[in-house]
């Protein structure tokens, strides 16, 4: 339950801004997650985030996400296969999940998720020009790499 909970306040921070520990246990409580504030506290600290003027944030700077990424990506990926709102991944035996995982954490808004094989990697977008945005941003980072 801990890294549902965790997934579900990255999710809440990220979609809106969260001022308070009391807004963000309502927020979990109405998708059914208590959390009682010694439990939020807790898992706060754990998830490296702070309060600003805009909210509740996460630490972990966005260009450290994207170096990860970037890396994988020119590591792993070895083809890309577009289909509707979905992307097709091909990296060596044994190297997918490393690759999913460098996506999941990059946390594109475009991506609802992926799923990892043993040399594939189902990218889901939310539609076929999401697909197409991620699908071109994978090729910019190779093309980087050259």
């Amino acid at each position: 339950m801990k890294a549902f909970r965790h997934g579900q306040i990255l999710k809440i921070i990220q979609s809106r801004p969260i001022h308070t520990q009391e807004e963000l246990a309502r927020e979990l409580a109405s998708l059914g997650v208590a959390a009682t504030q010694v439990t939020l506290s807790r898992d706060m600290r754990e998830l490296g985030l702070v309060k600003t003027k805009e909210g509740y944030t996460q630490l972990a700077a966005p260009q450290e996400r994207t170096a990860h990424v970037d890396l994988a990506v020119q590591e792993y990926l070895l083809d890309i296969r577009p289909a509707q709102n979905l992307l097709v991944l091909k990296t060596p035996a044994a190297y997918a999940n490393s690759l999913a995982i460098a996506i999941d954490r990059a946390t594109w808004p475009e991506i609802a998720g992926t799923i990892a094989g043993d040399d594939t990697v189902l990218v889901v977008c939310g539609d076929h020009a999401a697909a197409q945005a991620i699908h071109q941003r994978l090729l910019s980072i190779l093309r980087g790499a050259e």
